[in-house]
């Protein structure tokens, strides 16, 4: 069962620019971005974030130069071998989403390893995208949906989760670094209804001050889930009345 809390979801975009910027190589800039996760990772909890989902590899991040793409892969495997042991004594639960058959077989170990050691923690449930692509999840989840005997939202959500080695409530707030504003094939299913944040910020200098600012934008919205705002609807009642 999911924590109770927000759930946040970052596309973390910005690690080589904001490393090019500094006449410093891109994998400046991705070990950069590895001490960032560590930062919002450990402000998460406090800030009322129970589920946190970061867009770690996409799909379409193979097409990268292949050296680079090493270095992704290695500092993904680097991190959750030195981050296991934490987050099991901090009560932190990780799960990785996305297709596993295309990453190495050491890869794939070592994220099996982190989901049993991490398994029983509750105070945040921290999700890893990794060679992950929504709309080839829907895809994927909508070719086996035909088996399914209960057709609704809520089975055919059940059935994603499946896809993706792992489930979680709809993404309340998303959260991208570096400038640009699009959604990037993340997570398009459980943000329907997300309230959305756009920051220039690198993800590299990203940290909890820029994450507890979002969320205190994010609280001060209204979300309508299609209704309208509760002032209208009042004003619509007493002028009937």
């Amino acid at each position: 069962m999911e924590p109770t809390g927000l759930h946040v979801a970052i596309i973390m975009d910005g690690n080589g620019r904001w490393a090019q910027a500094r006449g410093l190589p891109r994998v400046a800039g991705h070990r950069a971005g590895v001490e960032a996760v560590r930062r919002v990772v450990r402000a998460a909890p406090a800030l009322g974030i129970s589920t946190l989902t970061l867009y770690a590899f996409s799909a379409d991040n193979w097409q990268r130069p292949q050296p680079e793409v090493t270095i992704l892969m290695r500092l993904v495997h680097e991190y959750l071998l030195t981050e296991t042991h934490p987050w099991a004594a901090h009560g932190i639960r990780v799960s990785v989403i996305g297709r596993r058959d295309r990453l190495s077989r050491g890869l794939r170990e070592v994220i099996e390893a982190a989901e049993v050691a991490t398994g029983q923690g509750g105070a945040l449930h921290l999700r890893l995208a990794v060679d992950y692509s929504a709309r080839e999840a829907i895809f994927r989840a909508a070719c086996r949906f035909y088996k399914v005997t209960e057709l609704s939202r809520d089975s055919f959500a059940r059935v994603l989760g499946e896809v993706n080695h792992d489930g979680a409530a709809d993404v309340d707030l998303l959260i991208r670094t570096g400038g640009e504003q699009r959604l990037s094939d993340f997570l398009l299913w459980e943000s329907a209804y997300a309230e959305l944040i756009f920051t220039p910020r690198m993800w590299p200098e990203f940290g909890a001050e820029d994450l507890d600012e979002a969320i205190a934008e994010f609280r001060a919205r209204e979300r309508r889930f299609g209704r309208v705002p509760d002032a209208a609807a009042g004003c619509g009642q007493r002028a009937t009345q």
